[in-house]
């Protein structure tokens, strides 16, 4: 046998492997719900225990991101950060927003709610389904994309470490002073990895520190609809 048959053979190999590794990976989509709250906000302690209440559904990825524009009113947000911020202010435009609020669900990008009153949070995941872009997986500290469509040529691939579980904030100042708050998967960091441009991909999957779940989000631009979504 020839050294390039033997190429293409290996190479039909890893191919297949692949197509499985993300097929197992596309046959369980996620509804993505993510959270824009803050401990200095009298108004999101019960939307803070409505993500709590679907966090653990089958098929849904919920992640809290505290923001940083109400620290002024007394308290700082131990977990708020600027880049949360913007996210959050990235989403408003094609929401139809003037601006950003507290609190806020975003259920894949494209749909949101305040989610303080009771089901709101339900009600918009049911409406809203799961993701349908790409397969998406990752394994072997790495993120492997299937090829599919990229809306405008290219999306953003996110690197989201959060920590699983509910976390208690006791809130000393502000306008929840005296309330001891619960906090579903807190996100800790945010960082771009890359873009997808519909090609099938892989990216190198940085370990996680410090004890931190990991979720990767393939993003159209912008604060865009999230294509694909996958967790450790």
């Amino acid at each position: 046998m020839s050294r390039s048959c033997t190429f293409i053979k290996v190479s039909s190999l890893s191919a297949i492997a692949l197509a499985a590794s993300l097929g197992a990976a596309a046959a369980q989509p996620l509804s993505v719900v993510e959270l824009f709250t803050s401990q200095g906000c009298s108004s999101c302690p019960p939307a803070n225990a409505n993500l709590i209440k679907v966090k653990d559904q089958p098929g849904v990825l919920a992640l809290s991101f505290n923001v940083t524009y109400w620290d002024y009113l007394g308290w700082k947000d131990i977990f708020g950060k600027q880049e949360f911020t913007q996210r959050q202010v990235s989403y408003e435009p094609a929401l139809g927003h003037d601006g950003p609020f507290t609190p806020q669900v975003v259920v894949n990008g494209h749909a949101d709610v305040v989610g303080a009153a009771p089901g709101e949070i339900e009600k918009l995941i049911a409406a809203s389904g799961r993701t349908s872009g790409p397969a998406l997986s990752l394994d072997d500290g790495k993120i492997s994309i299937g090829a599919g469509a990229a809306p405008g040529g290219h999306a953003d691939v996110w690197l989201v470490r959060y920590a699983k579980g509910v976390v208690e904030v006791p809130v000393a100042r502000g306008e929840n002073t005296g309330r001891t708050l619960p906090h579903a998967n807190v996100v800790h960091a945010l960082k771009k990895l890359g873009s997808w441009t519909g090609a099938a991909a892989t990216y190198p999957l940085p370990a996680a520190a410090g004890g931190l779940s990991t979720a990767v989000l393939v993003q159209s631009p912008g604060g865009g609809p999230i294509l694909a979504a996958a967790t450790d």
